[in-house]
């Protein structure tokens, strides 16, 4: 999956991996699972005013990405186009941090790593537990 090629260093949230309205549309799906374009619309234009055709021009991209699936059912006027995550949001930021952590262990080795370490000291106590269990299954295969 993906379609993410981009990483966003000075942003936060989602907007690292996405522009502000791809954002925006992909919380409302994850939060109501499968919409329509005119229901993503709606509920973006309730925030603030946005042109139909440019949420679906953005959904439309996404869908290319295989980032949304579409599904349509019926036909002429019963025809229904639903749009849904490939992934959930969870899925989706675990898959995205372990890309970012690889590229850059690949990329800058020793000196992430150091940082990675340096940055625990602000960490979560289960954190640094899970970390040490995973150290020591490591030490056990080597």
């Amino acid at each position: 999956m993906s379609g993410i090629n981009n990483y966003h260093l000075n942003e936060e949230g989602l907007q690292r991996f996405f522009g502000s309205l791809q954002a925006r549309i992909m919380e409302t799906i994850w939060a109501s699972d499968q919409l329509s374009i005119k229901e993503v619309h709606a509920r973006l234009n309730d925030e603030s005013p946005i042109a139909l055709n440019t949420v679906m021009t953005v959904m439309n991209r996404l869908e290319e990405r295989g980032i949304l699936r579409k599904s349509t059912t019926g036909r002429g006027k019963n025809r229904l186009t639903l749009y849904s995550a490939v992934q959930s949001k969870e899925q989706f930021l675990a898959e995205q941090a372990k890309t970012v952590t690889h590229g850059l262990i690949r990329e800058f080795g020793d000196l992430v790593v150091a940082h990675m370490v340096d940055a625990m000291e602000e960490a979560d106590p289960a954190l640094i537990q899970k970390l040490e269990r995973k150290l020591m299954e490591l030490k056990q295969r080597s």
